[in-house]
């Protein structure tokens, strides 16, 4: 009996050591995009967590637009934007203070680190 209580409060433990990672996500995230050209283009994000689903918007050159198909399972998420008629697929690891992103652009995988950007006083 003891080991079942003691299984069943570990279970619990674990699964809102869950939640919060995921609610964590919760925000705007900046970091950069470097090509293998040298070229360099600002990334932000403005994620929204329910549950297993991830909405929100990118900045993009043309301006904000909606993040499709998100998806999390409180460490990894995916997701698609859609900019200058492509469809760039995007998924990722949440590690609490930063966020891995790669990006799928035109068949190249482009890795990049996410941080929340600094609040202005």
């Amino acid at each position: 009996m003891k080991r079942k209580f003691f299984t069943t409060a570990m279970l619990v433990g674990c699964f809102m050591v869950c939640l919060a990672a995921i609610a964590d996500l919760n925000g705007k995230w900046a970091g950069k995009l470097v090509l293998g050209d040298g070229s360099q283009y600002p990334l932000l994000y403005n994620f929204k967590v329910d549950g297993d689903k991830l909405t929100g918007t990118a900045l993009t050159p043309d301006g904000d637009v909606q993040i499709a198909n998100g998806k999390t399972d409180g460490t990894t998420f995916s997701f698609i934007v859609t900019t200058g008629g492509m469809d760039i697929p995007h998924t990722g690891k949440f590690y609490g203070d930063s966020t891995g992103i790669d990006l799928e652009i035109n068949g190249a995988k482009v890795h990049s680190v996410l941080k929340r950007p600094e609040e202005k006083k």
